[in-house]
């Protein structure tokens, strides 16, 4: 059963792309809420778009109409929506750039709701970043969104930071959405600082872990064998993890990459700090691919969402997997109580 108080509201969860697995997820999550004890939680998104998913899937889910205030008493017999009309028939599986408007505003809302303390937290169902681009959004994803929409309704200037929690394995990428051939040039002593004090300072907040641990990994093979196979671990990397030890985080690094993931060396972290996407992105999908959680540090509000894609592909067909939605749910609403109860 996920941690949870009577004081904690509900997450507001948004639909993402409406041709995606979104509405599958989430249909299937509320359909098992018992199975899975959920948390309560509000659909912000097309309640058109889940009642006609919810007949191709069999699953009547009663989509019923309101405000986040009534969702804890809805939610045990219907599924709770927050209307924000896509404003056409959406074909399953076929992206359309005419929905990218609604599902901006779905974003927006959430938040909105959340940061008004209306709702306990955000979870975001997969988007489809080509079809945003295409409708003019001018941020990479989600997570550089949530920012300027954080220092939009809060005046708070944040420096988001994407953790990818799984049961195995918490990652951070240094760097995120760049070339591999942009990395290095990106990687500077100062960026690697503040990450790791955001993850540090979030590890602590929303995971209750008092003296975080985190390994830092070598950007080159054996972590540039002191220059020899590149600079930038000597350079940069290293006087990083000495400059944070002397801020008192247990930084240690920089780790060769290709012997940090293996379970006897996962104990000695709660968390693995690596230097670009796929370097923290691979062996956390490997280790668990349809559980784990991307959740945003650094944001004055909770954030987490499916590790994974829209899979257009597969919408409406039943198939697509629940589970990484379902655990996002949960580490929201575990950390939502556990910051009520602070």
């Amino acid at each position: 059963m996920p941690f949870v108080t009577s004081q904690q509201l509900p997450i507001a969860l948004t639909q993402g792309d409406p041709a995606g697995i979104g509405p599958d997820i989430t249909l299937v999550a509320w359909a098992k809420r018992k199975e899975f004890g959920l948390p309560p939680f509000i659909l912000v998104g097309d309640p058109d778009v889940i009642a006609s998913r919810g007949h191709l899937l069999g699953i009547n889910a009663n989509v019923t109409i309101c405000e986040p205030e009534q969702t804890t008493s809805i939610f045990p017999d219907a599924l709770p929506v927050f209307p924000i009309p896509v404003g056409f028939e959406v074909q399953v599986g076929q992206p359309h750039v005419g929905a990218a408007l609604s599902t901006i505003k779905a974003i927006e809302t959430a938040v909105s709701l959340t940061v008004e303390k209306r709702t306990s937290a955000v979870v975001t169902n997969p988007i489809a970043k080509s079809v945003l681009y295409e409708a003019g959004f001018g941020f990479p994803g989600h997570t550089e969104f949530l920012a300027e929409l954080a220092n939009k309704l809060t005046g708070r200037v944040c420096k988001p930071v994407m953790m990818i929690a799984g049961p195995k394995l918490r990652v951070v990428p240094v760097t995120i959405h760049i070339p591999v051939k942009d990395v290095p040039a990106a990687l500077t002593e100062e960026l690697i600082i503040e990450t790791c004090r955001i993850i540090a300072a979030g590890l602590r907040d929303k995971f209750g872990i008092e003296a975080p641990r985190l390994a830092v990994a070598g950007l080159n093979p054996h972590a540039g064998e002191d220059g020899a196979i590149g600079i930038e671990d000597r350079d940069i990397i290293h006087p990083a993890t000495i400059q944070l030890r002397k801020d008192g985080i247990d930084a240690f690094g920089p780790l060769p990459a290709d012997t940090m993931f293996h379970e006897a060396a996962r104990r000695r972290y709660d968390v693995a700090v690596c230097m670009y996407h796929d370097q923290a992105l691979i062996p956390a999908k490997a280790l668990g691919f349809d559980d784990s959680v991307n959740i945003t540090l650094g944001l004055p509000f909770i954030r987490t969402s499916p590790d994974h894609g829209t899979a257009f592909g597969i919408a409406g067909q039943g198939i697509a997997n629940e589970s990484s939605l379902v655990a996002a749910l949960k580490m929201a609403s575990e950390i939502a109580a556990r910051q009520v109860t602070a």
